[in-house]
This record gives C-alpha cells, sequence and structure tokens, in this order.
C-alpha cells in the first residue's frame, strides 16, 4: 500500500529538485544578463551624448555600481517573495549565482573551445584526431620543455617553500621581524618581466676582447675575484638552475608571509609544554611546528607548483626558450602566435591544464580534511 505513495513522492522530490535547479540557473544567469545590458544602452547613452566629461563620469558611475546594486536588491526583493521553502532554497544563488555564472562563460566555455581546437589542424578546419598530442608527447622540443618544468617544479618549489619555512621561524625570533620580512617579500612587489629584466642584467656577459668590459654583477664578481667570465644562460643544464634563482627570489616571500601567519597560529603552551619535557628546538619544530603548520605547507607548495608548471614570463624574457630552457607555456606561446599552429597550442593548453589539475583536486581535499578536523 505504500509503495505508491512512495513512488509518488520520489516523483515529486525529483521534479521539486529539477525545479529548484532550473530556478537557480536562471537566477544566476538573469542579474549578469541584466546587468549587462542596462549598462551597456548606457554606454551606448553617454557615448553619444553631449555633456560635459566630468558629468559623464560621474554619471557612469553612479548608474554603473547603484544600477547594478539595485538590480540586487529588487531580484532578492523577488526571491523573498516566494514560499519559505523556495526562498531559502533560491537566495543564495542571487549572490552566488552571477558570479558562477560569469566565471564558468570565461573559464568553461574557453576550455571547451580549446579541446575542441586541439583536434584540428594548424587553421582549424581540418580535424585530425590526436596528431596534435601525439605531438605534444613525442616532439623533442616538447619531451624537453616536460623535463624543464619537471625540473621547476621540484627545485624551484623545494627551495622556494624551504627557505619561506626556515626564514619565517628565524625572522619569528627577531625584533626587527617587519624589516627582514619587508625586505625579503619586496621582490613580490615586482612583474614577472620586471624581474626577468633585472637578473637579465645581473648574468649579462660581453664576451671577450679588447675593450670589452662585464657589466653583469655576476660576471663583474667573478672576475673581481680572479675568474674568467662566463656565458651563464647558454651553458644548459646550468642555465635552467640560474632561472629557477629568480623563482625563488620572487616565491619566497610569498612563502614566507603565509608560513608565517601559520606559525603565529600555534598556541605558545604546546611549545613550552615540550621544552618543559626538554625537547630541543630541532624536536618542537618537526614534531609541534610542522604538523601543526602542515596544512598551510600544503597549500603554499601547491600553489608554487602550479605557478612552476605554467611559468612563461621569465623564460621569455630572459632566453626566449632558446639553448635548453624551453618551457611548456613557451612552447604554447611559439605555436600559437610564431608558428601560427592553432591545433598544436591548443592541444599543448590542454595538456598543461590536464597536468594542473590533479594537484589542484589534491589541494581541495587537504583543504577538507583540514577543515573537517577542526
Amino acid at each position: 500500500m505504500n509503495v505508491p505513495q512512495n513512488k509518488n513522492r520520489l516523483t515529486s522530490g525529483l521534479a521539486g529538485g529539477l525545479v529548484a535547479t532550473l530556478g537557480r540557473i536562471l537566477i544566476s544567469i538573469f542579474v549578469p544578463v541584466v546587468t549587462f545590458l542596462v549598462l551597456w544602452q548606457v554606454f551606448l547613452f553617454l557615448r553619444d551624448s553631449q555633456a560635459p566629461q566630468l558629468v559623464i563620469v560621474l554619471v557612469a558611475i553612479v548608474w554603473g555600481v547603484g544600477g547594478v546594486a539595485i538590480l540586487y536588491v529588487v531580484s532578492n526583493w523577488l526571491v523573498e517573495q516566494l514560499p519559505v521553502e523556495w526562498s531559502k532554497r533560491l537566495q543564495p544563488f542571487v549572490f552566488i549565482g552571477p558570479a558562477v555564472a560569469i566565471m564558468g562563460w570565461y573559464l568553461a566555455v574557453p576550455v571547451i573551445r580549446t579541446l575542441i581546437l586541439s583536434f584540428k589542424d594548424d587553421i582549424s578546419v581540418t580535424w585530425v584526431g590526436f596528431d596534435n598530442y601525439v605531438f605534444a608527447f613525442t616532439n623533442d622540443i616538447m619531451l624537453a620543455a616536460f623535463r624543464n618544468n619537471l625540473l621547476w617544479m621540484v627545485v624551484g618549489t623545494t627551495f622556494s617553500v624551504g627557505l619561506g619555512l626556515l626564514i619565517a621561524v628565524l625572522a619569528d625570533r627577531s625584533k626587527f621581524e617587519p624589516v627582514y620580512k619587508a625586505i625579503i617579500f619586496m621582490p613580490m612587489a615586482i612583474s614577472f618581466v620586471g624581474a626577468g629584466v633585472i637578473w637579465k642584467f645581473v648574468y649579462t656577459y660581453k664576451g671577450e676582447g679588447v675593450g670589452i668590459q662585464e657589466i653583469g654583477l655576476l660576471n663583474a664578481v667573478v672576475l673581481a675575484l680572479g675568474g674568467q667570465s662566463q656565458p651563464w644562460l647558454n651553458i644548459p643544464p646550468w642555465n635552467n638552475l640560474f632561472l629557477i634563482v629568480i623563482m625563488v627570489w620572487l616565491q619566497t616571500g610569498f612563502a614566507m608571509v603565509v608560513i608565517s601567519s601559520a606559525i603565529k597560529g600555534i598556541p605558545l603552551e604546546l611549545l613550552e609544554a615540550a621544552r618543559i619535557d626538554g625537547a630541543t628546538e630541532i624536536q618542537a619544530f618537526f614534531r609541534i611546528t610542522v604538523p601543526y603548520i602542515k596544512g598551510t605547507l600544503i597549500t603554499v607548495t601547491t600553489t608554487i607548483v602550479i605557478f612552476s608548471l605554467k611559468l612563461f614570463d621569465i623564460v621569455r624574457v630572459m632566453t626566449g626558450g632558446n639553448n635548453d630552457t624551453n618551457v611548456i607555456a613557451n612552447e604554447f606561446y611559439l605555436q600559437r602566435f610564431t608558428y601560427g599552429n592553432t591545433g598544436r597550442a591548443s592541444a599543448i593548453a590542454i595538456v598543461l591544464l590536464l597536468a594542473v589539475i590533479p594537484i589542484i583536486i589534491n589541494n581541495h581535499r587537504e583543504f577538507n580534511r583540514e577543515r573537517r578536523a577542526f
């Protein structure tokens, strides 16, 4: 006797869930679409207006910010007029939905388009199947790029996180902590292109000959010590390590600041109890400090690993990928904008995306595990 009732409940539950999902999607799309249309019409009006420039700017700011705010208020009011159950289901999506919809449009759609292009030829006309992926995993240049990215990922990440952790611990015990941290964090304020230009002057090599004077900082130091100047960026595989130094210089400050914040969150009672029990500073570090900030260390590590996988600016500015310093992102740039091969470039982009996804998933799992632990 209860079977028909259970089936009816299941059917109504599925129908309600489907309607709720459609409602969330519509609400998520409604706000950004209406916002775009309204702002576009205002833009056309202001563009053709003969009003003074200052008035146009003020109207654009007031209408742009105020119009979007009013749109959210109206959308929220409409949802609140629904029954309480539906209001609870849909109201969060009034505010979260537009951001998700916009991210989907600017992230998901390009990924799908790139995936489709990766199965076509260089001018995106003829389907070539997996030929572009075969190139990505068998071509000697691509294999060298994979090897170099692995080197960046292992060596660069290890030194960045290791030095960041070491400096965070040592600086935390100094009264000049703000000064030390400010100096070490300062490179983060420089763009990657700017850092590449700075370090290119460090590694500059003028060559040998009458009247030639080295202007590179490193060669100047070597000559002052009685050595011989070297073309540092032309000596594989050491040139890759010289480039990785730039990454460490940039990322150590980031790692230091984040890790230092986590260390300051360790209860002092734990460290004092360990010292009372006879633990040395090294034992307290490895058995209390490191386990306590494990989640932060994983987050910092995965962030720098992702950076090393998609690295482009430093290599492009310093060497252009020559002398066996090529990386995946630089090869993507060359295939697309130098050789004009859209298919191969799209395949390389998808391969790079697939390499990053497992790291992001692992980071997400660790974050959820840490959150459940607390």
